[in-house]
């Protein structure tokens, strides 16, 4: 995408919708063949892809689910199609992007610029930007999500980690909190004030997403649980959805931070980072860093607002 329509695009607020998942989705590999034959996707019945085909305001959508991240596609594919299926949505297709090549495969082009609503299975978040990464899909997609109402862009796992700008790439849990213990990179770049990480609560990822917003303290962190993702509309509005928690972390109000002097492997130093735990409707504003307990609380103080700047 050229810079000029980038920084155009990004000026406006976007009209389409993000949904995030922590994910509850394997990544790929399989421990045991136990473990194998466990492989199940269970958004459906917590009813989270209710809600992403619900967002698309259609009763039939056109979705497009991309398994690019995932390193076993033929797997995730049919589950995809079945879980949306069992909710009356047969208009459902899968693209299975090995390369960057067919990322700008014509009829790739095409199914997308038809779709109503893309899915991004959960595997290798990087894999997703290097597939993607300053192609005319990306671009396309970037396009519709700012100018297209009920467009709705989601993703699991890591299909949600990659749709910021600044990405969490992998590091060990065990040594965050040591400086350079999380890798990062960049993602696909749909919203950029934030940084996102997955499997939140139950791999305790806690460590992992506090040093990434101390490295990056003017991004707000968004640690969604297994079971559990947000709703983003607006670019800025975070609703939470599913059964599980949404951990919030705002560097904006740390005092002392020093990551950015710390050397390699060092202890990381930190006063004053804001934490907000977000259960299903909670609601965060990104732009007002404030958090509220529903839309409608969300809704009242932005009328609240208006009426005062209209007094004065």
């Amino acid at each position: 995408m050229s810079y000029k329509v980038e920084f155009e695009l990004k000026a406006q607020k976007p009209l389409g919708k993000l949904i995030a998942v922590g994910g509850n989705e394997d990544k790929g590999t399989y421990s045991s063949a136990r473990v194998r034959k466990k492989y199940y996707l269970n958004f459906f019945e917590l009813g989270i892809l209710k809600r992403v085909v619900t967002e698309s305001r259609k009763m039939d959508p056109r979705i497009e689910v991309i398994t690019t991240a995932s390193m076993i596609p033929l797997e995730v594919g049919p589950i995809y199609t079945s879980s949306f299926g069992m909710l009356n949505c047969h208009n459902v297709g899968v693209m299975d992007i090995r390369t960057p090549e067919d990322a700008r495969q014509p009829e790739y082009l095409e199914r997308l610029r038809a779709a109503d609503i893309i899915m991004f299975s959960g595997g290798n978040q990087s894999r997703l930007k290097q597939m993607f990464g300053d192609s005319a899909f990306l671009e396309l997609l970037t396009s519709r999500y700012y100018s297209e109402p009920n467009f709705v862009v989601a993703g699991t796992s890591a299909g949600a980690m990659a749709m910021s700008q600044i990405m969490i790439t992998g590091g060990s849990v065990p040594d965050s909190l040591l400086k350079g213990a999380v890798k990062m990179g960049t993602g696909l770049a749909l919203i950029d004030e934030v940084v996102i990480d997955s499997h939140f609560v139950k791999r305790g990822r806690f460590g992992r997403l506090i040093e990434a917003v101390s490295v990056h303290h003017k991004l707000i962190g968004i640690g969604l649980g297994e079971d559990t993702g947000v709703l983003i509309t607006d670019g800025n509005l975070i609703e939470t959805i599913g059964s599980n928690l949404v951990i919030i972390m705002d560097g904006h109000t740390i005092r002392h931070n020093n990551a950015p002097t710390a050397k390699k492997g060092t202890a990381l130093s930190l006063e004053g980072m804001t934490m907000h735990v977000l259960a299903k409707g909670n609601v965060y504003d990104i732009e007002e860093r404030r958090f509220y307990c529903d839309r409608q609380t969300h809704e009242q103080h932005l009328l609240a607002l208006a009426g005062s700047h209209a007094a004065h």
